[in-house]
């Protein structure tokens, strides 16, 4: 597993539930942790979707250059 298939699998969709979980935290009252870090970690997630949205997926190999080389 390269590591653009393992940005487009992991990486992004865990950034994503990072942000997601950012907002869950600002809006629960119950946890002032969590509440206290919240926006933190919303800005943490936006981060890494920002440079892991940046990176291209794998160029797919089409079948006419596969038979140019045989």
């Amino acid at each position: 597993m390269t590591f653009r298939e393992m940005n487009a699998k992991w990486f992004e969709p865990a950034s994503q539930w990072i942000m997601i979980s950012g907002l869950i935290f600002l809006c629960q009252p119950w946890v002032e942790v969590l509440h206290r870090y919240g926006l933190s970690i919303t800005i943490l997630g936006l981060i890494g979707f920002l440079v892991t949205s940046h990176i291209p997926p794998e160029p797919e190999v089409e079948d006419d250059e596969e038979e140019e080389l045989i």
